[in-house]
């Protein structure tokens, strides 16, 4: 059993090495008595800063890609996806907003048999997911609980948090989704959408979160979540 880890990156320099660190570190249940392999997958798109050189000092150690021009996340993901061996998949940011430590309960329903397919909540937790709030969380919550209801109407289900950076599937959820499109942070909405159309059922467990705002090097901005309404509504009724 392997986990593919795919990690997109751009100007992620001061948080690189530390998350990558959280990640090699974090213990994984076992899997019918044997230890559950990591493979890790980064992808620069573009950098401007030293992400690019950092990623240079680690090739040997992880499969390291490398965009020539800036793409978005979305076109990284897909970089990423065309290189994955492992059973199941685990898309994670380079930032420090979402907690490795939190991969032994997002696999573990998968594990077990009990869906092919998980979310990390960040609104789920009883325990409250932030360490600290600010406007740029609070208008970024209104406009991802905005995402979420119309996903859910549309696609009759109930989910908390489509939005979510954490999203962990098997590799048969890859193969029967098809081609994906997404360049930028259309990626949420089109592969969730392809995921419900296929008849697979998202299962969310709640999960650690920590919010940046823009001068720590937040990306994504409203007119994101304009055009994300838009996609959510296009891949209902387009593959």
């Amino acid at each position: 059993m392997k986990l593919s880890i795919i990690i997109p990156i751009y100007n992620e320099e001061k948080t690189l090495l530390k998350l990558l660190k959280k990640v090699e570190e974090v213990n994984l249940p076992s899997f019918k008595g044997k230890i559950i392999e990591k493979e890790i997958i980064l992808i620069d798109d573009c950098s401007k800063d030293k992400s690019r050189e950092i990623l240079k000092g680690i090739e040997k150690k992880h499969k390291v890609f490398y965009h020539k021009e800036n793409m978005g996340k979305g076109a990284a993901l897909r970089t990423g996806l065309k290189y994955i061996t492992g059973d199941i998949i685990l898309i994670q940011d380079a930032d420090l907003e979402y907690d490795p430590e939190d991969y032994p309960k997002l696999i573990k329903p998968i594990l077990e048999g009990k869906t092919k397919v998980v979310y990390g909540s960040r609104f789920k937790s009883k325990k409250g997911h932030l360490k600290r709030r600010h406007l740029t969380y609070m208008l970024h919550s209104v406009g991802n609980w905005g995402l979420t209801l119309i996903t859910s109407i549309l696609f009759f289900t109930k989910l908390t948090d489509m939005e979510t950076c954490y999203k962990v599937f098997t590799k048969e959820v890859l193969n029967k989704i098809g081609k994906l499109r997404a360049r930028r942070f259309d990626f949420e909405p089109e592969i969730t959408a392809k995921i419900l159309k296929r008849g697979f059922k998202i299962k969310e467990v709640p999960i650690n979160y920590y919010s940046r705002d823009f001068s720590e090097g937040k990306k994504i901005t409203w007119r994101d979540g304009i055009k994300a309404i838009w996609f959510i509504i296009k891949y209902r009724f387009v593959d």
